[in-house]
């Protein structure tokens, strides 16, 4: 791929691999609308999927390093422990296996929730479906509730629970919209919707409809968040494609070009490019159950029809006010600052989240966000496609990013992966936050070439060397880490409540994958579960906490959404090395209240209620 850019002239991309000729973008001016990308046919949808053709990489067995490149010896820092957890019960379905169309490709989220407030976190699996269960001629497949049973297993109790969903399910975003003390559950289908209300004893009630957010395309990542600052959750859907199942986009078809349905020569399914946008949908939360669309007048509406997957609601300026991150599929992504009157400002391109550092916009899968550098400044770690470095966006303060993937040393082994959830996680707690991610290829064809890719691809995880760089773990064979699997969606979380951060996968038409984290370290950590007051969600979603310890100060935010269209442990965690005692504790909350708390001891999770603190 050839990238050129020079001011005032626009960005040149030339694909001869994917659509054989160049596009040329309009480079919009700092702070001003986004121009739509002419697609190689002169329409208005295309876009670069991936970095180009890269050579392919191997390991020594001549396998593709996306599948290889394992160690004999090692620290054992994740084991999967998905049989022993009782979750090898509940297989995942999308599609059939030779994944003809796109709507077969993407896989789905996970959430962790407590959905019984016990204490301990439960995990909600949403599953996709298939073309026959649309028709009605199957049965269609079920989400899954896996309760918590405090001993290291899990139970399904999602039928009983009442969230089985039963429709071609993508994204989970949760959190207690309506502030009665207990979590609810949006998912995000293929078709209708889905807002599953809490009943506060193990089941669950589908509102979705009286409260007005169904939609009825393909909806894919949702994030809560009080943008208005009202006390109460408000709700972002990204939209994807316009997917007409009766008439499914096929090479040739439709005005469809075969340039929109190839890869690197082979056919495979068609799209995103050359097919129409979903819009994207914010929900204002009425109070009374219902919510009201106000997309177009907050100015989040994606008019130019941008292809929608990872939504989250995080304050990145500092100001208080929930922003809005939008990562968008092989089109620019969005970053919307909350002006604070109900609307927000589009400054994708101003702000240099856009783009990649080459000015060239990529297919953003997952969105991680976190403070890498302990400055009090989120920064945005993305996934994209393989034959492309996966972005690290710097927060240089007032909403101003800068891509640094190859100074930090996570570009160049990120490439060959395809990703798709991510996380900052201090799986050491040595209070320096570290990176997984989880990878699989969306085309199946891929394992019939030399490419260095594959379609089962193994997690990487970045150690965070202080702030100044990133080291790639390697895989021990045996271990979580050299799992070989078409992972999507991921969820970070203290499973266990032993102050460890495991994560969950949801992989594409298999079982799940649960990697305990086994990190021999020594290290303390404090966990806080936030309790809003009257004037700030229930649930905290939207503070922010500052933990002193260890001569280092630690950002934590209570977000709903995010990794790749899922959602992580509610509650802030914090790795405090060898430090004993916490200094001090600062909590801004959503209200605008800013407290201090002291906590006895470490190594302990403590509720911290907006008001109890001063």
């Amino acid at each position: 791929m050839f990238v050129s850019s020079r001011p005032g002239i626009g960005v040149s991309v030339c694909l001869p691999v994917l659509l054989a000729g160049c596009l040329t973008y309009a480079q919009a001016p700092a702070g001003s609308p986004k121009a739509e990308a002419p697609a190689a046919d002169g329409g208005p949808m295309g876009g670069a999927a991936t970095g180009g053709a890269h050579s392919a990489q191997l390991d020594a067995h001549n396998r593709p390093i996306t599948a290889g490149g394992f160690v004999s010896a090692g620290p054992v820092l994740f084991q999967d422990v998905s049989e022993k957890a009782g979750l090898t019960h509940w297989t995942h379905h999308q599609g059939n296996a030779t994944k003809q169309f796109i709507l077969e490709t993407n896989g789905s989220g996970a959430g962790l929730i407590d959905y019984d407030n016990d204490g301990w976190l439960d995990i909600y699996m949403v599953n996709s479906s298939t073309m026959k269960a649309l028709d009605g001629k199957e049965e269609s497949p079920h989400a899954a509730l896996f309760h918590n049973n405090h001993d290291g297993t899990f139970t399904d109790v999602a039928a009983k629970a009442g969230v089985t969903n039963d429709r071609w399910g993508f994204g989970v975003a949760i959190a207690d919209y309506d502030n009665d003390g207990w979590p609810d559950i949006f998912v995000a289908n293929y078709g209708k919707n889905r807002l599953y209300h809490n009943n506060h004893n193990g089941t669950f009630t589908d509102v979705a409809e009286k409260a007005g957010i169904t939609l009825g395309n393909w909806s894919s990542g949702a994030t809560w968040g009080d943008y208005d600052g009202d006390g109460r959750l408000d709700l972002f859907v990204a939209g994807y494609v316009h997917f007409d199942k009766d008439h499914p986009p096929i090479s040739g078809e439709d005005g469809i070009a075969n340039a929109f349905c190839s890869y690197r020569g082979e056919q495979v399914n068609c799209g995103p490019h050359g097919l129409p946008g979903e819009p994207d949908h914010l929900f204002h939360n009425n109070g009374d159950g219902t919510f009201t669309d106000v997309s177009e007048q907050a100015g989040v509406g994606d008019k130019p029809g941008y292809y929608g997957l990872t939504a989250v609601f995080a304050d990145v300026n500092g100001d208080g006010k929930p922003d809005l991150i939008v990562g968008d599929d092989s089109t620019p992504n969005y970053l919307y600052l909350n002006k604070g009157d109900g609307t927000f400002e589009d400054i994708s391109y101003a702000s240099g989240y856009a783009l990649n550092e080459a000015g060239r916009e990529t297919a953003t899968m997952g969105i991680a966000l976190g403070d890498f550098e302990n400055n009090g400044q989120l920064d945005i770690f993305n996934t994209t496609f393989s034959d492309d470095y996966k972005p690290l966006y710097r927060n240089e303060g007032d909403a101003n990013f800068t891509d640094i993937s190859y100074q930090l040393g996570i570009a160049e082994a990120t490439v060959p992966y395809l990703g798709w959830g991510a996380d900052f996680l201090d799986y050491d707690n040595d209070g320096w936050k570290d990176i997984l991610e989880v990878n699989g290829h969306v085309y199946p064809q891929v394992d019939q070439h030399q490419w260095g890719t594959s379609w089962a691809q193994k997690p990487l995880l970045f150690h965070n060397l202080q702030g100044k760089k990133f080291e790639l773990i390697p895989a021990v064979e045996g271990t979580g880490l050299a799992d070989v699997i078409p992972g999507r969606g991921l969820a970070a979380g203290d499973l266990f409540n032993d102050g460890k951060l495991d994560a969950v996968i949801n992989v594409e038409d298999q079982h799940p994958v649960l990697l305990r984290n086994m990190s021999p370290d020594k290290n303390h950590w404090l966990e806080l579960k936030l309790v809003g007051g009257p004037k700030s969600p229930k649930d905290g979603v939207g503070a922010t906490v500052y933990v002193t310890a260890n001569g280092m100060k630690q950002r934590g935010d209570v977000i709903s959404g995010g990794s790749y269209i899922s959602t992580n442990d509610p509650r802030p965690h914090f790795g405090l090395g060898a430090a004993t005692a916490v200094d001090a504790i600062e909590v801004r909350w959503p209200s605008g209240k800013v407290e201090q708390f002291t906590v006895a001891g470490v190594d302990r999770i403590v509720t911290l209620t907006e008001g109890g603190g001063k």
